[in-house]
């Protein structure tokens, strides 16, 4: 079983676990549909910020249908 890690850098919280096939799966406790894989702590924080760009957008997509259905 891996070891999870949880790291902050003071605005993102990210939990850490070591991929089979190197590098870590990212995941943030605060946010459960953010995902992503790094290699480094320094990238893993990187691709949660994409990833999290990501969501917010498709989730403000996912708002005007609804406002627009509405």
């Amino acid at each position: 079983m891996s070891r999870s890690y949880t790291v902050s850098d003071g605005r993102l919280v990210l939990t850490l676990t070591p991929a089979e096939e190197g590098g870590y799966v990212v995941k943030s406790p605060l946010d459960p549909e953010l995902v992503t894989e790094a290699e480094t702590l320094t990238e893993a924080f990187e691709m949660a910020r994409d990833a999290l760009r990501a969501l917010r957008a498709s989730r403000a997509k996912l708002l005007r249908k609804l406002a627009a259905a509405g």
